[in-house]
């Protein structure tokens, strides 16, 4: 089978190619997915990067999620029957034609939804209602900050929180020109970052503090994200575009403003709590099988294309979401 390859850490595409390589066999608990889309994450630009924790080994196959039909059950696997339409978060090799994955990681699509839009589901949305549920604990009326809302995950978390009762919705992006593309997502305001975004994000407020911000920018902005946080509130860091080294305020500072600061990883759920990423994967896919969510997609076609792709988000031009057909 054909799988996009990383031959070892780089910045850009010069290590990224497409290769043949043996087709992967499901073992116990496990399936395999003959791919017809899969979607292009950041994660797989730390991947590439050679972040700690992302590639397992070289040569690596990234590919968060899928969307195809069930090839091959593995032993004391008992359905999703082969021939089924199914999505999966696969954590990894899931740009290829083949991919292999915990079977308790694979829900059916409904019936109406393309290959293209369920791609999107295991990684993208259920990040989103991952982040804005156990993770972020977002109440009705909440003024929510979130960080690159521009991006596939950005635009996923603005359709959520509404649905889910947010109050004022504001975003940031890292420059002007990804203003409309995340306030047309459903933020009532995009700011850029820089200097001054705390002042505006006031301005935007009367003032109130923020209860829930969600970045993704490592620890980058997390001063500017203690400046406006409110009592009681919640800080979500999800991810580190920038690769820079993580640095946390002295705990007495988060008792003295009564705040928290949480980690997240979807990697993290989908070991150690497969099943809130099922049940996450099952309640987006409806809400999109429903016209009740929706995400702007990009669909590419062919391997050769993913690494185009990841360049784009490696270098903050993508808008939305990437998706591979397969």
């Amino acid at each position: 089978m054909r799988a996009l390859l990383f031959d070892e850490p780089a910045a850009d595409t010069a290590t990224t190619r497409v290769a043949e390589v043996p087709t992967p066999e499901p073992g116990p608990g496990e399936l395999s997915i003959d791919v017809r889309a899969a979607g292009v994450n950041f994660i797989d630009v730390m991947a590439r990067r050679g972040d700690p924790g992302y590639a397992t080994s070289w040569p690596f196959v990234p590919g968060l999620e899928v969307a195809g039909t069930v090839r091959a059950l593995g032993p004391d696997v008992s359905g999703p029957a082969v021939g089924t339409p199914v999505a999966a978060f696969t954590g990894s090799g899931g740009l290829a034609e083949v991919a292999v994955v915990r079977a308790e990681r694979v829900v059916a699509i409904p019936e109406g939804l393309s290959y293209e839009q369920a791609a999107v589901a295991p990684g993208t949305l259920t990040t989103a209602a991952l982040l804005l549920g156990p993770a972020g604990r977002l109440r009705k009326g909440d003024i929510v900050l979130v960080h690159s809302a521009a991006g596939g995950v950005g635009q996923a978390l603005a359709s959520l929180a509404r649905l889910n009762g947010a109050g004022l919705l504001l975003g940031t992006v890292g420059g002007a020109s990804r203003v409309a593309a995340a306030e047309a997502s459903g933020y009532d305001a995009a700011l850029v970052r820089g200097d001054g975004l705390a002042d505006a994000v006031r301005e935007k407020t009367g003032g109130r503090r923020v209860d829930l911000i969600l970045d993704p920018q490592g620890t980058e902005w997390l001063e500017t994200d203690l400046e406006l946080v409110a009592a009681g509130g919640r800080i979500v860091l999800f991810g580190n575009a920038g690769g820079t080294a993580l640095t946390l305020p002295p705990a007495g500072r988060l008792f003295g403003g009564n705040v928290s600061i949480g980690g997240f990883s979807v990697r993290g759920y989908a070991a150690n709590a497969p099943h809130l990423i099922a049940e996450a994967l099952a309640d987006v896919l409806a809400k999109v099988s429903a016209g009740d969510l929706s995400i702007e997609l990009t669909a590419v076609d062919g391997l050769d294309r993913a690494a185009d792709a990841q360049q784009a988000l490696a270098e903050g031009r993508g808008e939305g979401k990437y998706v591979v057909r397969i």
